[in-house]
């Protein structure tokens, strides 16, 4: 069952109406197809009036939807053969953050992200996906592991934030994440980030510390969340929608800002309704920016992810 957002109300009226329909016509007593065919179009108009002008609270609502695909989604969709690897070779394995080997469109890559779950069960299994120290850890073995074989990376980054519990503290969280940041900029191949749905604080810029970072249309990139900032700032969580407009978090926003290098459209009415043609929209744009690293040798491919970071903000203070 769709699993519609508050300002989505008319259109799941509508889409009610047009299910009933389609209900009569199987049963064969009435002929429909007309009227169902208005109704669609009618539907198709109003997503494009409503998400043609989303506010940045609405986008952050978008990006945490729970019919939107996340990173075991992408993986099945773009990456053959992908061969999972487990554990941080230090402590523990942290189902937050996947990783592995595999092939995307014919090229041997290394994969990470982050996954959230879809479900309740899998939901806890995966941590909501908010990473340990330890899950960082994996990711930055993955990383090495990537430069030692030569081999591109691809990261999917999906997390409200690292997971903020005493014990991931008590186990270096900072520090892990520092270390991913750093690893990211050091290793010797093409880095390629997208954010899928939410990229939370440091938790998202651990693995997304690329040459080119792309987000989906919908998505949300920010150093906090609203619900934190508007925590912070007027004490209380329900000044989120205030912080969400204050942080420039849409993917628009970013891109004005020269925090990311590309958006990604997706389908009308977001990535949710039609995630097939969502994903293979993301593969098109990673295929795009791994052929625009083709052919640099790998000092090079550094030293453009490091000029890439350090010349962010650079024209705003000229």
């Amino acid at each position: 069952m769709q699993n519609f957002l508050e300002f989505e109300k008319s259109i799941a009226e509508l889409e009610g109406k047009m299910e009933e329909l389609r209900h009569l016509s199987d049963i064969g007593d009435i002929k429909i197809a007309d009227e169902v065919s208005r109704l669609q179009t009618r539907i198709d108009r109003s997503l494009n009036q409503i998400y043609s002008k989303l506010s940045p609270w609405q986008k952050v609502q978008v990006a945490r939807h729970p019919d939107r695909p996340h990173c075991n989604d992408y993986i099945a969709a773009l990456i053959d053969d992908f061969t999972p690897l487990a554990g941080d070779r230090g402590f523990a394995e942290d189902a937050a953050v996947m990783g592995g080997l595999g092939r995307f469109r014919g090229r041997s890559c290394v994969v990470v992200g982050q996954e959230k779950g879809n479900d309740t069960e899998s939901r806890v299994a995966h941590n909501f996906g908010m990473a340990r120290p330890e899950g960082y850890r994996k990711a930055q073995r993955l990383m090495r592991l990537a430069e030692r074989f030569q081999l591109p990376v691809v990261t999917f980054v999906d997390t409200a934030g690292a997971y903020p519990g005493i014990g991931a503290e008590e186990r270096g969280q900072a520090e892990a994440i520092a270390r991913a940041m750093q690893v990211c900029l050091d290793i010797r191949v093409p880095v390629i980030s997208v954010i899928i749905g939410e990229g939370g604080s440091g938790g998202a810029i651990a693995i997304a510390a690329a040459n080119t970072v792309l987000m989906m249309e919908h998505a949300v990139y920010s150093v906090i969340s609203p619900e934190g900032c508007a925590s912070i700032l007027w004490r209380s969580g329900d000044h989120a929608e205030e912080a969400a407009e204050a942080l420039k978090l849409t993917a628009q926003d970013l891109l004005k800002l020269g925090v990311v290098d590309g958006v990604i459209d997706e389908p009308l009415g977001a990535a949710h309704r039609d995630p097939l043609m969502a994903m293979k929209a993301a593969g098109d744009a990673v295929e795009k920016a791994l052929e625009a690293l083709d052919g640099l040798d790998p000092d090079t491919v550094r030293a453009r992810r490091r000029e890439r970071f350090l010349n962010i903000g650079n024209d705003k203070l000229s």
